[in-house]
Formats: structure tokens, C-alpha cells, sequence
């Protein structure tokens, strides 16, 4: 499929198959628009850290404490506390598994 295209609809076919064709591929459509929607405004979000708070968020989302996380960036696990407290702070996020959705929504982690 080029071009954005979704879907292809294969002739001859009747008037009802194709406006039940055409509404599948509209419904899709506001889903990927959705999916889109998501993935900039969660960008917009992550925008708002610094390299430090996007450096802990990625530790974070990888699964590492935050002695680790210390380890990894040279800062002890108390700055960690400090940049995750703010980061949570900056995201709008009230538990550390709404920033990790934040951040895959973001693209910034799988």
C-alpha cells in the first residue's frame, strides 16, 4: 500500500459491499489518527524533561531501580528519587507505570 492507502477494495463488487468496505477502512483510519494523536501529545509531554529526567524515565521503563539507575548515570539513588519525583511531577503522571505508557506511547521505549 502507497501513499497512506489502507486498504484496497477488488471490482466488481455491489454498492452495499462497498460502502461496508469503506466504512471499515474509515473506522481504521480514526484509529491509527487516534494512535497518532497519542504518540504527539505523549512527545509534547516528554519535551517537558530534561536530558537527566529522560535519562532516569528510559531506566525506569527498562526496569531498573534506582540504585542501578544511580549506578548507570553516576548520581546517587537519592538525585534518582529526586529527577523521578520531578519527572512524574512534569509528565502528569501519579505512579511511576503511567510514565512508562507515557514513554512507550512517546516512542521512546518498545
Amino acid at each position: 500500500m502507497l501513499d497512506g492507502a489502507i486498504d484496497y477494495i477488488a471490482w466488481p463488487i455491489s454498492p452495499e459491499e462497498l460502502v461496508e468496505n469503506l466504512a471499515k477502512a474509515i473506522t481504521r483510519a480514526e484509529g491509527l489518527g487516534n494512535a497518532k494523536l497519542r504518540e504527539v501529545m505523549a512527545r509534547a509531554r516528554v519535551d517537558r524533561l530534561t536530558r537527566r529526567e529522560r535519562e532516569v524515565l528510559g531506566g525506569v521503563a527498562s526496569g531498573l531501580s534506582n540504585r542501578l539507575i544511580g549506578e548507570k548515570l553516576s548520581i546517587s539513588p537519592r538525585t534518582v528519587e529526586i529527577h523521578r519525583a520531578n519527572m512524574l511531577n512534569k509528565l502528569g503522571a501519579n505512579h511511576t507505570s503511567d510514565a512508562i505508557r507515557i514513554a512507550i506511547e512517546a516512542s521512546l521505549v518498545n
